[in-house]
């Protein structure tokens, strides 16, 4: 038995270890994740990129300046050959002036561009932060079921060491006292393969954290429990309705859509362009007139609508877009609606196993221990009590990690944190 209390207390070091490490909560998880994950950082620089091509989408057309040089002679005229005695250089300068408000509308849809990446950088937190609450519940039902172990060790060596003196004053069995030893193996079994999966579990959440701490450094703490009562349907889907990122985008996607089209018939409007030029020839009608000035006016001949095909096109990419947008609000319900009936079963599974069946657990396992140490129930039945109350001890802590599993997949489908 001393071998045994020697075992446990070095197999122990490392979560004696993992008590002095100030565990993190929930919240300080999320501030760490949305610091620190690459898949994060990265759609981030979408939002950047997307406001820089704001900037570009309202610059104004550059004028163009010009030279032009005339009267420069090619051939001799009467035996005079002076080529560049007549060049008159005249400088000119033009720009483009954008009609129907052109301009304001590419910042228009620029803007409306921003606000898709935002978005959908928020719906990709959404997605990430529920793989997050998985990894960060896990492990705390990870821990609760090590705990567990902990515990069933703890009560069956005070058993063992009972039924030890038993044995020796001649009141049991050999044999039966090694039943009870063999036992053992199992809740040692379960308590190696708690701390495997802690181990696992912190792996995969620091991994999601981008943290280079020590895993025997890194620690969570939190409620592992249930509520007894949850929002209304109706109220969960309002929620969603008003802050899920994805049905947001489907909206902004409407909008864009709508911008687009007016931009495409604006697009399809003529922009003149406006030349001025100076220059030294003297006027045919005023040769004393040496310094001039000149302008004009151009722009396309509209003999052909070449924009039709483009304006058809981004007219159906609105109704299109609509239809898409009913297709979002379809899946936002759906979403709502399976989690809220998961977590109705959980929570009404719940409830009659921490009121009912644990007590009542505890209470058998109890009674029939006392029964048998007075000889009034049989070694079966003392075994088969506590694998009964370690079972539903099991049940009840892989329930509420289900509850708050489906706690986060409600989480995510109305896209923000109701549920803890």
């Amino acid at each position: 038995m001393k071998l045994r209390t020697a075992t446990l207390a070095v197999a122990l070091l490392p979560a004696a270890a993992l008590a002095q490490t100030t565990p993190l909560t929930w919240s300080q998880i999320v501030e760490k994740f949305e610091s620190r994950n690459p898949a994060l950082k990265a759609a981030q620089l979408n939002i950047d990129g997307a406001k820089a091509e704001e900037i570009t989408q309202y610059l104004r057309p550059n004028p163009y300046f010009g030279l032009a040089a005339d009267g420069t002679q090619l051939t001799r005229y009467l035996g005079i050959y002076r080529p560049f005695a007549g060049t008159q250089i005249s400088p000119s300068i033009s720009y483009l002036i954008e009609r129907a408000g052109k301009r304001e509308l590419r910042l228009e849809t620029a803007k409306e561009q921003t606000g898709i990446a935002a978005s959908t950088y928020l719906d990709q937190e959404r997605g990430l932060l529920f793989i997050l609450r998985g990894a960060f519940v896990q492990l705390l039902q990870y821990k609760a079921m090590l705990q567990n172990a902990i515990t069933n060790l703890d009560y069956w060596d005070h058993e063992l060491a009972l039924n030890k003196i038993r044995q020796n004053s001649g009141d049991i069995a050999v044999i039966d006292y090694e039943r009870l030893d063999q036992q053992r193996t199992q809740f040692e079994s379960d308590y190696e393969t708690d701390q495997v999966n802690i181990r696992t579990a912190k792996i995969q959440l620091m991994m999601l954290m981008d943290s280079r701490t020590p895993l025997e450094g890194f620690d969570i703490a939190g409620p592992f429990e249930f509520p007894n009562q949850i929002k209304s349907l109706p109220e969960f889907r309002n929620i969603a309705l008003a802050n899920r990122p994805d049905l947001k985008v489907a909206q902004e996607n409407v909008e864009l859509a709508k911008s687009t089209y007016k931009l495409t018939v604006a697009n399809g409007s003529t922009d003149p362009t406006w030349s001025l030029w100076t220059t030294h020839n003297p006027s045919f009608n005023n040769p004393y007139d040496n310094n001039t000035i000149g302008g004009s006016i151009s722009f396309p001949i509209r003999l052909f609508d070449r924009n039709q095909g483009e304006k058809a096109r981004t007219k159906l990419d609105i109704t299109r877009n609509e239809k898409l947008l009913d297709g979002a609000q379809a899946q936002v319900y759906n979403d709502v609606d399976s989690a809220f009936y998961t977590l109705m079963q959980n929570i009404n599974l719940l409830k009659p196993y921490k009121t009912k069946y644990l007590p009542e657990a505890l209470h058998i396992r109890d009674t029939v221990t006392l029964a048998y140490h007075n000889g009034g129930a049989s070694l079966l039945d003392y075994l088969d009590a506590e694998k009964a109350y370690r079972d539903v001890n099991l049940a009840y802590i892989n329930l509420v990690g289900a509850y708050m599993t489906a706690a986060a997949q409600m989480n995510m489908a109305v896209g923000q944190e109701i549920l803890q």
